[in-house]
């Protein structure tokens, strides 16, 4: 389970493409307290070849190929930069590159980006966000991410940025968020640039597959109903408990009993038939089960936010694997992981809940990521919970109704009886890079192709 967190429920990170933003309804009207038959979320992405030649390029270069990226060409500026956790001052030299400007479909309370990359040590990459109000004025450049698939001596540590507002909308470790979203104020465009960093004289570079942003408008509701069951099936995934890993490395988010997020991820790497090699897991002490697991949590962990669970960051490391895509985003019902199981692809869902709330889990937890792995006759959820005594017990199944409640909701009552956020729908999709007709088609439909 991941640690309480003051933040801002991250709503999603999700990919479309820029030249023709896919548009989702990602939450049904009838589980809204007001009905609305707007989109709630735009989905929006920069992959293709022509994508990355659409933006303005600084020292950066579109690469062609069957997986085309955007890569360091001429570097065209030098820079410092004083790493916060590690006390260095190095010098990198680096290109930039600024995407063409996207207006949402929704004018948005909340963005999340999200982004596939490889960095070699040495190297590494900035997101940044800088967008237009509703009211014709606009944010500054906000950073949403400094992000390395390393952490060697010639690698900064990947890190979120904290403080950073302009009095309307704030950056909550991964989270875009307008401040007052009562006061009608939304985020109606934005433009998404990448910084491509490495060490100077070095002919390395990042190399950075896909970029992209989800922006919603999701209304608060404490319940949504049911959707009706349609499929009856179950995927074979690797299952991992969080709690063999307890105590161990608490430098990475005080230990497994922290690291849902990252030992989902690892399950679902592993579905897709990806995993570290014996020389990456060289580093783990020989005595622990699942070393992988524990590769996961470090790979992914957040040195500003101090845990495991920034979901971009999650993301990324899935996407380091061959040939994996990743995305975090925000379905609309159990429909839509029904379309995706139904093809093949699991979900790793994030949900908030009271021990009463959810019947057989026998906790509650402020926020915990879960993998659906398919559904019984009668339309439950079959899951692979992290949060389980040892891997024999990851397998449950829990009622649909309650984890379509838990799961799609925006505002909870805690244990203290007070109202706080839901997650409203999030997830991670990791799925292959060259999917079968079948999974382009559902990842299509729930706005990720």
């Amino acid at each position: 389970m991941t640690r309480p967190t003051s933040r801002r429920t991250v709503l999603a990170a999700v990919f479309a493409s820029a030249a023709s933003a896919a548009v989702v309804s990602a939450v049904p009207a009838a589980a809204l307290s007001a009905p609305r038959t707007e989109p709630l979320v735009d989905n929006s992405f920069w992959t293709s070849y022509s994508d990355w030649r659409a933006g303005e390029a600084r020292g950066t270069r579109a690469v062609a190929g069957a997986r085309p990226s955007l890569a360091i060409g001429s570097p065209t500026g030098r820079t410092d930069y004083a790493d916060p956790h590690t006390g260095l001052t190095t010098a990198w030299e680096y290109g930039t590159w600024t995407s063409p400007v996207h207006r949402s479909a929704v004018p948005a309370t909340e963005l999340v980006a999200s982004w596939n990359a490889t960095t070699p040590a040495g190297t590494w990459i900035q997101i940044e966000l800088r967008g237009d109000y509703s009211d014709k004025t606009r944010t500054p450049w906000y950073v949403l991410g400094r992000w390395t698939s390393g952490d060697g001596p010639d690698d900064i540590r990947r890190t979120s940025v904290d403080d950073q507002t302009d009095g309307r909308s704030s950056i909550w470790t991964d989270t875009f968020a307008v401040d007052d979203a009562a006061s009608g104020l939304r985020l109606a465009s934005y433009q998404l640039r990448l910084t491509l960093y490495r060490k100077p004289g070095t002919r390395l570079t990042p190399t950075v597959h896909r970029l992209g942003a989800m922006a919603s408008d999701i209304p608060d509701r404490f319940t949504v109903p049911a959707s009706a069951p349609g499929l009856a099936r179950e995927l074979t995934v690797p299952r991992y408990s969080q709690n063999t890993h307890a105590g161990q490395y608490p430098e990475y988010d005080n230990g497994g009993e922290a690291w849902c997020s990252p030992t989902s991820s690892q399950m679902i790497i592993e579905y897709w038939g990806r995993r570290p090699t014996t020389e990456d897991l060289a580093w783990v002490d020989p005595s622990y089960a699942d070393p992988q697991v524990c590769h996961a949590a470090r790979y992914a962990f957040d040195y500003q936010y101090d845990g495991c669970g920034n979901w971009p960051f999650n993301a990324a490391y899935a996407a380091t694997y061959r040939d994996l895509n990743s995305a975090v985003t925000r379905l609309g019902s159990l429909t839509d992981v029904e379309n995706l199981v139904r093809a093949g692809i699991p979900v790793i869902t994030s949900q908030s809940f009271l021990q009463k709330e959810l019947t057989g889990a026998g906790y509650g937890t402020a926020g915990h990521l879960m993998t659906v792995i398919g559904f019984t006759e009668s339309g439950d959820v079959i899951a692979n919970d992290p949060a389980s005594p040892d891997n024999n017990a990851v397998r449950r199944v829990y009622r649909r109704a309650e984890w379509e409640t838990i799961w799609l909701r925006t505002k909870r009552y805690n244990a203290a009886g007070n109202i706080t956020s839901g997650t409203g729908g999030v997830c991670y999709v990791y799925w292959p890079a060259d999917p079968s007709t079948a999974q382009r088609h559902a990842l299509r439909a729930v706005g990720l192709l």
